[in-house]
Parts: structure tokens; sequence; C-alpha cells
């Protein structure tokens, strides 16, 4: 079914091969807007249609509504499970957040009930910059690790926007803990600090997925919102990306 027109990319060691751009899923849960189920299908098909191999989504977006839309449109698909990679997270849901080894336990199950699937690929503690570092070292991820052992999960990662939260992380925990990070808005036209991050994490061993890279909008003609955290020399007036759009 798939085009296969995207280049595929190795995950760290995970020996994951991921398409070069992957389906974010959090609009499936109308974070960004109303989108029917009619619509989510046809974004998932098309995407899989054009060589999307990967797909990420969380409890926390649309209030679960993301994870079961995308449960259900995988399904509808047909397409054999191991043609496609899945990523949830844990640790943040609407009501707030919970790295607790007791509620990210329940929080796989709740999440491959939603999904329709038997395992995920990958379960990443979801912005953890908004919890206890140490809690996440200490508890969190040997929590995950037994779901890793009990088979419900592939591989392990941790997502945020600080950057320091990775090597704080990583530099306390025994090797091969940490299979992937997701970090996002630091790999743009303005700001590509996570560059210099990059030879640590290869030296770690860890897998490395760039999210956001429009920088939560502040990289479209409509420029970012009013909570974007950017400075306000780059909320600047984005009628050049309306200029570029006009040149054949």
């Amino acid at each position: 079914m798939a085009a296969q027109t995207l280049q595929l990319r190795p995950l760290g060691n995970t020996g994951l091969n991921l398409s070069s751009v992957g389906f974010g899923a959090s609009p499936l849960g109308k974070v960004f807007g109303d989108v029917s189920e009619q619509d989510a299908f046809a974004a998932v098909r098309e995407a899989f249609r054009l060589g999307v191999n990967f797909f990420d989504t969380s409890p926390y977006y649309g209030g679960t509504l993301s994870e079961k839309v995308l449960g259900k449109a995988l399904k509808a698909l047909g397409v054999p499970r191991d043609q496609y990679i899945v990523s949830t997270k844990c640790g943040r849901y609407k009501e707030g957040f919970d790295f607790s080894a007791e509620r990210v336990t329940k929080s796989i199950d709740e999440s491959l009930e939603r999904l329709q699937l038997d395992y995920v690929d990958m379960l990443q503690c979801h912005d953890i910059e908004f919890g206890s570092l140490d809690q996440i070292v200490n508890e969190t991820l040997p929590a995950l690790l037994k779901l890793k052992q009990a088979g419900k999960i592939r591989f392990i990662g941790i997502t945020g926007l600080p950057l320091g939260i990775f090597t704080y992380v990583l530099d306390r925990v025994p090797p091969g803990t940490v299979d992937v990070i997701l970090s996002y808005c630091h790999y743009s036209v303005n700001d590509s600090t996570l560059e210099d991050l990059l030879p640590y994490l290869k030296s770690k061993g860890v897998g490395v997925i760039s999210a956001s890279p429009l920088s939560m909008g502040l990289l479209t003609e409509a420029g970012g919102p009013e909570w974007h955290p950017a400075s306000s020399e780059l909320k600047v007036d984005n009628s050049f990306f309306s200029l570029a759009n006009t040149i054949p």
C-alpha cells in the first residue's frame, strides 16, 4: 500500500527504521481545531501511502481522543503490524502530570486498549521537565523497563523542551535504559541548538526524534500563538513567508 517515497533512517540502536517524516497525531485529538473522523482516517491513509511509517501520539492529546482515533484509523487500514511504528507517551494527562510507577504502568494498558494494539514500539515519558527528574531516574524509568520486559513496549524514550533534561537523566541511568529522546523546536531555522547535543546523544547510543520543525507555528505564515515562548525579536511579521509562497 505504501508508496515508500520517504527515506528510512535508523533510530539509534533500536534497529527501527523510521520514515524521515513522521505523523504527529495531536491534531487527531482536535488540539488545533476540529477534525472529523473521516478526515483523520484519510490523513493517516495518505501519510502511509506516501511512505510515512511512524505515528506519534499521547494520552494527553485531546484527552485520549488522539489515541482512540489513531487506533481506529490504523485498524481500518488493515496494514500488517510490522509495517508501521507507533509511539505513545505516559506521565502527562488531561488531569495533570503523574510520573509514578503505578500511574505509568496503568497508563500503558489504557493506551494499548485505545490504540487497539498488543504493544507499542515506543513509550516515552512526556515533558519530564514538569516533574521531578530524580523521580524519572529512580522510579519512572525502572517501571518502564518492567513494561519492556513484559513485552508491552519495545523501546523507552523521554521528551521535553529544555535540552538539559536529557543529559541530566542520561548521565544517571545505566547505558541502554533510554533508547530514544524526542526534542522539539530545537532543530529549525530559528533554533538549531539540538545539533550541539547530537555527538553526546550518539555517544550514549540514543536515537533522536526532532519534533515540531515549524517551531509550534512560529515559522508558518500565521505565526506562533500568543502563548509561544519565543522572544519578541523572533515574533516578527511573517509577511515574507507569503512572499516566498508566491515565487514560482
